[in-house]
C-alpha cells in the first residue's frame, strides 16, 4: 500500500468508526474525504533555452496537460468557531502533450505526478447548518516520476526535470451538516503556480521552457468532525 492510499484509509477509519470519538459539529478537528477533479491551465509563457531548436523550427510552439480525477484527503484544525487552517493530501498523475506546431498531439512527458503541499487559512461563515467559507494560502507543488516519452527519447532525449515550484491558492466552498458531527463538502481552489520544463540530451540541454500550471481543484465528499 502506498503512502497516499495508507493516509486515506488512516482517516477513513478516524472518521467513520466513532467508537474512539464522538461526532461533534463544533469539534476542533475535521476531517474530509473527497473526490477531486484537477483541471490545469496548462501552457508556455517562456522560452529559456532552446538548443536543439524545436520552438525555433516550429517543431513544438506550446502544450498541454491532461485533467485527472484522484481521492484527496483534508484535515482541518479549528482555532475558534469561525477560524481555521486546513492542509490537503493528494497525488495528481499528469502527461505533458505538445499542443501545437509540427509534433502536435505528441506527448513529450510521461506521467509526471504532483503533489500540492497546501495550507490554507479559512474563515468561517456562522450559517447555521449551512456552513460556507473562504481561505487563502501558500502551497507547494513537488513534482516527481517525470520522464520523457518514446516519441520525445527518439529526438535524443535521454531526461526531462520539471522544477518544483511555490505558489499561491484561494478557496472557497461550503460544508453542510448531516448529523452526528457528519458534513456534505463542496469545494473550489484556484492555484498559481509555475514550473520549468527541462529536456536533457547526452551532451546537455536541448530546451527549457517556462510553463503556466493555474489549474483549478474541484472537490465534492463527506466530512467528519469532532
Amino acid at each position: 500500500m502506498n503512502k497516499f492510499a495508507y493516509l486515506a484509509a488512516t482517516a477513513a477509519a478516524l472518521a467513520f468508526t466513532g467508537t474512539a470519538h464522538a461526532g461533534n459539529a463544533d469539534g476542533k478537528v475535521q476531517v474530509k474525504l473527497l473526490g477531486t477533479g484537477v483541471l490545469v491551465d496548462g501552457k508556455v509563457t517562456q522560452v529559456k533555452g532552446d538548443a536543439a531548436r524545436l520552438v525555433a523550427t516550429g517543431a513544438v510552439t506550446n502544450t498541454d496537460i491532461n485533467d485527472n480525477v484522484v481521492p484527496t484527503v483534508a484535515i482541518e484544525y479549528f482555532f475558534t468557531p469561525n477560524v481555521s487552517v486546513e492542509t490537503i493530501c493528494c497525488v495528481t498523475g499528469h502527461h505533458v502533450t505538445v499542443s501545437s506546431g509540427t509534433l502536435s498531439g505528441v506527448v513529450a512527458i510521461d506521467n509526471v505526478q504532483i503533489i500540492p503541499a497546501t495550507f490554507t487559512a479559512k474563515y468561517h461563515l456562522p450559517l447555521g447548518a449551512i456552513k460556507p467559507y473562504l481561505g487563502v494560502g501558500p502551497t507547494l507543488f513537488l513534482m516527481i516520476n517525470d520522464r520523457p516519452s518514446t516519441a520525445v527519447r527518439g529526438l535524443g532525449v535521454t531526461r526531462t526535470k520539471l522544477s518544483s515550484e511555490l505558489g499561491v491558492a484561494v478557496q472557497a466552498g461550503a460544508d453542510v451538516a448531516i448529523g452526528n458531527g457528519y458534513s456534505l463538502s463542496l469545494d473550489a481552489k484556484k492555484y498559481w503556480v509555475n514550473t520549468d520544463a527541462t529536456f536533457y540530451t547526452a551532451t546537455g540541454t536541448a530546451l527549457q521552457t517556462r510553463h503556466r500550471l493555474n489549474p483549478w481543484v474541484l472537490s465534492a465528499g463527506i466530512a467528519y468532525r469532532f
